[in-house]
């Protein structure tokens, strides 16, 4: 993997990703105009982004059919610097005629074993998870990954 990034202006930064850009920007009182996500903010939508990805792809792969998913994240940052997430909890809201078990399943499985973002930000902060299918709270927790095995 590689990315670049080049200085815009002021607190504007624009980030390149194999010809993908994304603009970022800090908050008026640090300098910017806010006219794109923070760091920090990158940092939470590719925390649901990676583990949305895994459970939509495995409830696909177990037939269930999804007909709305979406996600939250709400983290709580430290006070003294380096400022970086002591917290953080993962919100899951799926509809559809999706089977409990099955999207239990699924989310455990990213969280457990294949969401390789949510795994480094499990380093340094503590991530709770709560998986909602059609208005029911189905499943609560702390998210635990399992070690990989070292690389040989």
């Amino acid at each position: 993997m590689k990315a670049e990034m080049t200085w815009m202006k002021n607190m504007e930064f624009m980030s390149d990703n194999h010809g993908l850009k994304t603009l970022m920007d800090a908050t008026p009182e640090h300098g910017g105009a806010q006219i794109g996500p923070t760091p920090k903010e990158l940092i939470l939508n590719a925390m649901m982004g990676c583990t949305a990805m895994d459970v939509v792809s495995m409830l696909k792969k177990m037939r269930q059919e999804i007909t709305e998913f979406k996600m939250e994240v709400e983290a709580v940052k430290t006070t003294h610097y380096p400022t970086h997430f002591k917290s953080a909890e993962l919100v899951y809201l799926l509809n559809g005629a999706i089977e409990p078990e099955k999207a239990i399943k699924a989310v455990d499985a990213s969280l457990t074993k294949y969401c390789g973002v949510n795994y480094m930000i499990s380093k340094t902060c503590q991530l709770t998870f709560k998986l909602v299918l059609n208005d029911q709270v189905i499943k609560t927790g702390p998210v635990q990954f399992i070690e990989p095995k070292p690389e040989e």
